[in-house]
């Protein structure tokens, strides 16, 4: 994710799938327990497998809203 800041990334998350719908989709504690998107960075920036996971989803979210629009 080029010039995208990971600060972005969760926080677009977030405003798309909600907490709850982000733990569906990842079930990581950052998400579930107590989460904040300060929380979530500092997890994230410290475990690489979960990162990856949420750029993919990220990746996932933006190729589906494409969808969406072009099919209008």
């Amino acid at each position: 994710m080029h010039g995208i800041t990971l600060e972005t990334i969760v926080t677009e998350l977030v405003a798309n799938y909600g907490w709850e719908e982000l733990v569906e989709r990842i079930p990581i504690r950052c998400f579930s327990h107590d989460p904040s998107i300060t929380s979530s960075l500092k997890f994230l920036r410290k475990t690489p497998w979960a990162r990856e996971k949420v750029e993919g989803l990220y990746g996932f979210m933006l190729r589906e809203i494409r969808r969406l629009e072009d099919g209008d």
